[in-house]
């Protein structure tokens, strides 16, 4: 009897606090959404129309959820990194993390769209 109860007990503790199971598919999704974000910007290759990518990968990855958001978070910022540590400007590389954060909180990408950038994206 102790373990039936105990074993009710830890279901509906994991069941409540956590659906842990589906953190790594929303990060494994939130990574194809940068990727897409990312492939999307190289396509269009439309001068001023990084930030709107950056923003657009960023939200697409949080509204999976907190593993999409983590992804999100880990991909940015190691992009940054290293694009900081090849000799890129501070002032550029914050203005990238300013259009992430701004997609990862919920903020509209095309407050970031650049005129003309097609409608497709």
């Amino acid at each position: 009897m102790k373990l039936l109860v105990a074993g009710i007990a830890l279901i509906l503790i994991v069941e409540t606090n956590a659906q842990w199971y589906r953190f790594p598919i929303e990060a494994a999704q939130g990574a194809g959404d940068m990727l897409r974000a990312y492939s999307d910007m190289r396509e269009a290759n439309f001068k001023n129309s990084d930030k709107y990518f950056h923003a657009r990968g960023n939200y697409d990855a949080a509204q999976r959820g907190p593993g999409g958001r983590w992804a999100a978070e880990v991909i940015s910022n190691g992009r940054e990194w290293i694009q900081g540590n090849s000799g890129r400007g501070a002032e550029d590389t914050e203005a990238d993390q300013r259009a992430n954060r701004w997609g990862r909180q919920g903020g509209d990408p095309n407050h970031f769209r650049p005129k003309g950038l097609d409608d497709k994206y």
